[in-house]
């Protein structure tokens, strides 16, 4: 081969070689193309579609339209409030009303048909059940027994407890207090919080009051301004204007309460007439709501406990 042939043979050697690399360079860049399109075209899918699963929840909640009703215990303000707070942001359709007139008269309502759902802070009666009445415990609450701050007495036996409250033990000098009157502050008849109390301690109607108030916050004031007072509240409701007193040593509080040391607890209820699966979808969605995280979240924030 001359001189001049070899030359040749080596040009197209190497434009043979550069023709192969940038083939297989552009099949390289197709793939990679592909492969970044169908990564591109799978994340837009979704991202699309977790925007169409809110929105048709959205939607969902948008089409549920109209009031629920509630009325009975004074000592479920508190968590009713926050609830329906939560409740109406989520679902702005939706008005939840409360009336907070006493648990029995709001199992009263109930029963007549004039309200969705009766609360009340102790469990329901027989009577109650017999007109219809069906129990959903929400959550649980300690009743906390309350003195002035000033008193020095500050621990309890349940047997003392009864005794105060049925009128044998009519001063704190029994107790190895101060020689001063006791005054015996309870809620009204009706309250649900006075019918826990009252069964829970073995005294119903057999209590001497020196004044029966018709809310939580009343007994609360009333406690805190008078001296040598007593009375009883929801756990979730004691400030710094009062002292509770332990019960049998055992200091009012929620970790005591579940672990079911503390004596004085009670079931805030929130009463259907008939079973939550045969309510109308509006209350069927206030349950649901009441039962989730957020629900839970809420009544814990507000010093209740998840019933187990």
């Amino acid at each position: 081969m001359s001189e001049r042939e070899e030359i040749m043979k080596n040009k197209i050697t190497k434009v043979l070689a550069y023709a192969l690399a940038g083939s297989i360079g552009i099949l390289g860049l197709t793939a990679c193309g592909s492969e970044n399109a169908q990564g591109t075209a799978s994340q837009d899918n979704k991202v699309q579609t977790e925007a169409s699963t809110e929105e048709s929840k959205t939607e969902q909640k948008e089409e549920l339209k109209g009031t629920i009703t509630l009325a009975g215990s004074t000592s479920m303000e508190k968590v009713c409030e926050a609830l329906m707070e939560g409740f109406m942001e989520d679902y702005p359709s939706i008005v939840v009303t409360t009336e907070y007139t006493g648990s029995g008269a709001g199992l009263e309502s109930l029963n007549a048909g004039s309200v969705d759902i009766g609360n009340a802070s102790r469990h329901i009666k027989d009577s109650e059940k017999e007109a219809g009445a069906v129990e959903n415990v929400v959550a649980l609450d300690g009743i906390a027994v309350i003195v002035d701050k000033d008193n020095t007495v500050n621990d309890l036996t349940s047997e003392q407890l009864a005794g105060i409250y049925t009128g044998a033990i009519t001063n704190w000098s029994e107790l190895g207090g101060k020689d001063e009157a006791i005054v015996v502050i309870g809620r009204e008849a009706g309250s649900g919080t006075r019918d826990a109390f009252e069964e829970l301690n073995g005294v119903k109607d057999s209590c001497v009051y020196a004044q029966e108030l018709d809310s939580t916050g009343a007994v609360l004031a009333k406690v805190a301004a008078t001296p040598g007072s007593i009375g009883y509240v929801s756990l979730d409701v004691v400030n710094d204007t009062v002292a509770a007193a332990k019960l049998n040593g055992v200091d009012a509080t929620e970790a005591n309460i579940l672990n079911g040391t503390y004596a004085l607890q009670r079931p805030f209820v929130m009463a259907t007439k008939g079973e939550v699966s045969a309510q109308s979808d509006l209350v069927k969605t206030w349950f649901d709501y009441i039962k989730s995280a957020e629900g839970k979240e809420i009544i814990q924030s507000v010093g209740l406990i998840i019933p187990e």
